[in-house]
């Protein structure tokens, strides 16, 4: 066993040494590494049967997931509400649905197979997406956020396709009912214990281990909490991976956010890549030689069925720029589909050979992956050179225009300013970057432009410097940072006027050197307290 291991580690900085000199990702390495260890050692068999192998790999997801969720707070997740609960599940809507009539009608497979392969075709690879976009910092932009939502749906998808194939496997009809309720009872509960824990016990249990100074006790305790969740979640019959992210989100609201994540990083890099190499080590060559065509004609047929539905799905209300890079990021098939076959192969519900051709057309999408993910933004400059997101000139902007209000954001606030502005006779020019909003603009006649105000040339492209001020109206904290790092590196933040919803994000906006700060808390307050100067008594009626 130690031979392997020592084996496992110099096979894998050898091919990652290698593959560096090209410029290819690590991820392809430790996949390549598991298929020479699997053929040296005979280890295919084992790799694809082993279920406590399995288990420890998937922690590499798992801390994945946990770090995930450090990033996102429970308020950011309902933000990305449309992202995640009607971009996400739009998606394995139809991906299975199309798959499961390909396969029921031409293909001839029975409904239980065909609901299994579609289900299982329809997620993408939350582990290698997620890796490559934290490498390159994308998982911060637009498209990003929407790969995010989807891989979050797809990973909540989980729980009902195993339950899904806990009623194929079951006959009795009151057993069916029975798995429900009882799924339905543990999800509550599961939800229910991480977030009272997370609000009232995780912080005063992490200040009192701090307060001992020892780096030791507190690793210890911030692997406790990620594992813990991860086996409570499992034992409700949840993925491990939900139960890491729910952790991570309660951690995220405390002030051990930044030192957990810090801390837990060696871990999840090494644990990654015991995954990736688990995942080489399913890669069967005699399946390969004996179903080539098969494979080779599966695996561009479905890379492409998931792009052109992701791509319709989210160029619903983005641009084609971003819906490009989300389909494009996507169209891998992914981990938890390897579970999901297997778990099927193991309860008769679906043949071996099916599997395996599977299983292989499944690992070699996620191979290709990594290596499309890092030249994203080449191929889409090269695809969409003239996407609307980049084009500075759909309005003409005066060079010598000074003294404007340049408006970010065209939402219901940006409106209600632009409102208040035209009453005041004000120059102002509009910058949006969502297509719907640009598009009413638009339609008003409004000086609108298209374009991300986190660029710093399309805040030139409006004379920002020569602008009297600069009004803020974006809702996204995350999104607002960004421009406002961008507004301060071209006029030092004098002039910009930013809203923000309540004082506590106050936060993510320290060290801007911001002066104009309008909270809405505040602002309602001061409204409602005003309005009670003019409330009389009448005791009239008495």
């Amino acid at each position: 066993m130690l031979g392997i291991i020592v084996s496992t580690i110099f096979i894998a900085i050898f091919v990652n040494l290698l593959l560096k000199k090209f410029q290819l990702p690590t991820i392809i390495g430790y996949i390549f590494t598991g298929t020479i260890i699997a053929y040296l050692f005979g280890l295919h068999e084992a790799a694809v049967n082993n279920h406590d192998l399995k288990e420890i790999a998937e922690f590499g997801v798992v801390f994945l997931m946990f770090t995930i969720g450090l990033e996102f707070s429970v308020n950011a997740l309902i933000r990305m509400k449309r992202e995640v609960f009607f971009t996400g599940t739009l998606q394995i809507i139809i991906t299975t649905l199309i798959v499961v009539l390909i396969s029921f009608y031409i293909l001839n497979f029975d409904f239980q197979t065909s609901m299994i392969i579609g289900t299982a075709l329809s997620l993408s690879s939350t582990a290698i997406v997620l890796k490559t976009y934290n490498e390159t910092r994308d998982i911060k932009k637009r498209h990003g956020q929407r790969v995010l939502g989807i891989l979050i749906m797809q990973d909540i998808a989980v729980i009902p396709i195993l339950l899904m194939i806990s009623i194929f496997t079951t006959n009795s009809e009151n057993s069916v009912l029975y798995i429900v309720l009882q799924t339905t009872i543990a999800a509550v509960i599961l939800i229910g214990i991480l977030y009272l824990s997370g609000k009232y016990l995780l912080e005063p249990f992490l200040t009192h281990v701090s307060e001992t100074n020892s780096e030791e006790l507190f690793v210890g305790s911030v692997l406790l909490i990620a594992i813990g969740a991860s086996y409570m979640a499992h034992y409700f019959g949840f993925s491990y991976s939900l139960g890491a992210f729910i952790a991570g989100m309660m951690i995220s609201e405390t002030k051990f956010k930044h030192q957990v994540e810090s801390d837990l990083i060696p871990f999840r890099n090494l644990l990654l890549g015991v995954f990736f190499v688990t995942v080489g080590m399913q890669i069967n060559f005699e399946i390969i030689y004996l179903h080539l065509f098969t494979i080779l004609l599966l695996l561009p047929i479905l890379m492409v069925l998931k792009y052109c539905i992701i791509y319709l799905i989210v160029r619903i209300d983005d641009t084609k720029r971003v819906a490009f890079k989300t389909a494009f990021s996507l169209i891998q098939i992914g981990e938890f589909s390897l579970a999901i076959l297997e778990l099927a192969r193991s309860a008769n519900l679906l043949n071996a050979t099916h599997t395996q051709i599977l299983i292989v057309t499944i690992v070699l999408s996620m191979i290709l992956t990594p290596i499309a993910l890092k030249n994203l933004s080449k191929i889409a400059s090269s695809l969409l050179p003239d996407d609307i997101m980049d084009t500075t000139n759909t309005l003409a902007v005066d060079k010598d225009l000074k003294g404007h209000v340049v408006v970010l954001g065209y939402g219901h606030l940006g409106q209600e300013i632009v409102r208040e502005l035209k009453e005041l006779n004000n120059d102002y020019i509009i910058i949006e970057n969502k297509i719907l909003f640009y598009k009413m603009g638009k339609d008003d006649n409004e000086p609108i432009i298209f374009g991300n105000a986190a660029h710093k040339h399309i805040l030139e492209s409006v004379n920002i410097k020569t602008s009297c001020a600069v009004i803020v109206a974006i809702d996204n904290p995350e999104q607002l940072r960004i421009v406002c790092e961008s507004i301060n590196e071209l006029t030092k933040n004098t002039k910009t006027i930013v809203k923000i919803t309540k004082t506590e994000d106050m936060k993510n906006l320290e060290g801007l050197h911001l002066e104009h700060i309008i909270v809405d808390d505040q602002v309602v307050a001061k409204a409602l307290v005003d309005e009670t100067r003019v409330c009389s008594i009448d005791f009239s009626h008495k």
